[in-house]
């Protein structure tokens, strides 16, 4: 999150606000479209294949949380001219998580196992809003702190990403690694394979007259298939007694980057061939 900050500037979102309904399609995609799914994929877990409700719960907690990071970076590498518009919808969600994500959480989990609103705002504003509120302003009021540590950030993330991966999954090994492990992995696939189709096919329809609608729809549909998993894992571990909640998000931090990733790579080549 600090390294979200550092590598942003006002300038973005001045840019981005012209299109306000855009940013609305991907805040809906995030936060209406996102946890539909995750609420229909987390009940088939239960009435289909007999999963722990905690599995359930998992899978619905990812698709509380707001947008990753990685969408922006996403657009970037397919519509570099649509990045500073991801950029204002992911933050836009990430700001709001504070209070949308644990009310989410409390509408779709709330049944089934306790949920700690209060602690998980209190999280979210440690976890995302005072890291990126300082990225800021170490980027506004010092850049050449921010054009000295840059460099070192990505290497970094991907480091610390890794050990907040790996800790979950190392402690459930043995779940990971039983039948219902595949049966997640199955599950988790399909549900950002739906939210990166459902963000395409919605926003096809809702600017189909738009000059630059195909660059739109990659957009929202990364926007809408890619969550701050990270901060369903934190959350999970912290609020969730049942170590099996953090497995769902695990396995969804894998799962979104590499479908994100791969989409990057055949949409960018289209893009080569056939420019939009």
């Amino acid at each position: 999150m600090f390294a979200v900050g550092v590598n942003t500037d006002e300038k973005d979102f001045i840019k981005a606000f012209k299109k306000p309904a855009a940013i609305l399609a991907g805040y809906a995609g995030q936060f209406v479209v996102k946890p539909i799914l995750g609420y229909l994929f987390g009940t088939i877990a239960v009435t289909a294949f007999n999963l722990p409700t905690s599995l359930s719960a998992g899978i619905m907690l990812v698709s509380c949380v707001s947008g990753a990071q990685l969408s922006s970076y996403a657009t970037f590498l397919t519509d570099p001219q649509m990045a500073p518009l991801s950029i204002v919808m992911t933050s836009l969600s990430t700001a709001t998580a504070v209070f949308v994500t644990p009310t989410l959480s409390l509408l779709l989990i709330g049944k089934k196992l306790p949920v700690d609103v209060v602690g998980m705002m209190s999280s979210i504003v440690q976890i995302v809003v005072a890291p990126i509120t300082l990225g800021l302003l170490l980027n506004r009021f010092f850049p050449w702190i921010c054009n000295v540590i840059r460099p070192l950030l990505p290497p970094l993330s991907v480091f610390v990403t890794a050990l907040c991966v790996g800790s979950p999954l190392a402690i459930n090994i043995d779940s990971v690694m039983s039948p219902f492990g595949v049966t997640i992995l199955l599950l988790i696939t399909g549900f950002h394979l739906s939210s990166f189709v459902a963000g395409y096919f919605f926003s096809g329809l809702a600017f189909s007259k738009a000059p630059d609608v195909k660059p739109l729809q990659r957009t929202i549909s990364y926007e809408t298939g890619m969550q701050s998993s990270l901060l369903a894992l934190a959350l999970a571990n912290r609020f969730f007694q049942d170590p099996l909640v953090a497995v769902p998000p695990a396995f969804s931090v894998v799962i979104m980057s590499l479908m994100g990733f791969s989409m990057v790579m055949i949409w960018a080549n289209k893009r080569k061939e056939v420019p939009v």
